[in-house]
């Protein structure tokens, strides 16, 4: 069933309240068990995604083009030769581009070119990563953690590493579902305290945390997840980087920290050797393929919710 929906966009998991994440992972349950029975059910017939990607991609452009050709619609990437950001003013591109299509997943450099997209189109814009959220990825990884506890609500999400964009959207699920979240990361690559500020002030009991050992991080934690030191556009701080985050590696001397039942995440790509160790991400308690996989199928759930179609 279709319904006409009031134009909503996705650039951040603070832009869903807690009952609308719920009722994505919904459907995306619903799909996902469906799509395991071998029915991949056209919730979204003739309806057009376009892709603009900056940033090379695997996961983000795949699963998102394989989400919608799965819903019944198709998905359209665009090159450099649509001249994105070069031939014409962000208002003109963005006002004829969401005439055409029903919905564009945006995947750049700096988020506040995500920001003047959505403000200019007519369509809902998704979020595919850009230098301050990634809300897919979290999406896809809280939904993960929520197939191996069965709910969320009082376990504890630790990050150990670089406070990026995907611990940044990780940080803000968890506000919204009651996730503990406790990051140990250097000083100088923690979270900014205005970031801090405003989830604890919309969120008075998220249970938030900031440590310096690792070890004293993943103690209680459900899921220990990490994320490359050195993320696209930070090729000239690798070394410095390597250096600041020598004592924060995954490895299995700090899973031996964790819980009975602790899983170890990762988004992907992984810098093996430097910010976890084969052992760990090739081994039990490593979920890396299950989030990989659950991309394509809350990624369904996204669009089929936000475009207005129900499972």
């Amino acid at each position: 069933m279709m319904i006409k929906l009031e134009r909503r966009h996705l650039l951040t998991v603070e832009d869903l309240s807690a009952a609308e994440i719920e009722r994505i992972f919904s459907i995306s349950e619903d799909l996902k068990a469906k799509f395991l029975e071998g029915v991949r059910e056209p919730l979204l017939p003739q309806r057009v995604m376009a892709l603009i990607f900056e940033k090379p991609s695997l996961r983000t452009r795949v699963s998102f083009e394989t989400a919608m050709v799965h819903l019944g619609g198709s998905a359209i990437f665009l090159g450099q030769d649509a001249g994105f950001g070069k031939r014409e003013t962000m208002a003109d591109f963005a006002s004829v581009l969401s005439q055409y299509v029903d919905v564009i997943v945006f995947r750049g450099n700096k988020h506040q070119t995500v920001e003047e997209l959505a403000r200019y189109s007519s369509c809902p814009v998704i979020n595919g990563l850009t230098d301050y959220a990634h809300p897919c990825q979290a999406l896809a990884d809280l939904f993960t953690l929520r197939e191996i506890a069965g709910k969320l609500r009082g376990h504890t999400l630790a990050w150990v590493g670089d406070g990026n964009n995907v611990a940044r959207s990780l940080a803000e699920g968890c506000a919204k579902l009651g996730v503990r979240f406790v990051m140990a990361t250097p000083e100088k690559y923690r979270f900014e305290p205005e970031f801090v500020d405003r989830l604890r002030k919309k969120y008075p009991d998220f249970q938030f945390e900031v440590v310096d050992r690792p070890e004293d991080a993943v103690r209680n934690a459900l899921a220990v997840y990490t994320d490359v030191w050195t993320s696209m556009g930070q090729e000239g701080e690798a070394e410095q980087r390597r250096r600041d985050f020598a004592s924060y590696q995954v490895n299995a001397k700090l899973m031996s920290h964790t819980q009975k039942g602790a899983v170890f995440m990762h988004c992907l790509p992984a810098h093996r050797g430097e910010e976890v160790t084969d052992e760990v991400i090739d081994g039990p308690q490593s979920v890396v393929l299950q989030q990989a996989a659950n991309r394509l199928h809350v990624q369904k759930g996204i669009l089929a919710w936000l475009l207005g179609a129900h499972a």
